[in-house]
């Protein structure tokens, strides 16, 4: 796995968790669950991009 594409993958983890515990803390927010599908989607393209052939 290269390396920018896993550190992607790191910060949409990590996006994930921290936009769980707003929801869990202050309630949910549609954009930042918005925000955060597109960011996986984007890191998926990364990843589908970066696959050798």
């Amino acid at each position: 796995m290269p390396t920018p594409a896993k550190a992607m993958a790191v910060c949409t983890a990590a996006s994930l968790v921290a936009v769980s515990a707003y929801t869990v803390a202050l309630g949910a927010n549609g954009w930042l669950w918005f925000a955060w599908v597109l960011l996986g989607l984007c890191t998926a393209a990364v990843f589908a991009i970066r696959l050798p052939r």
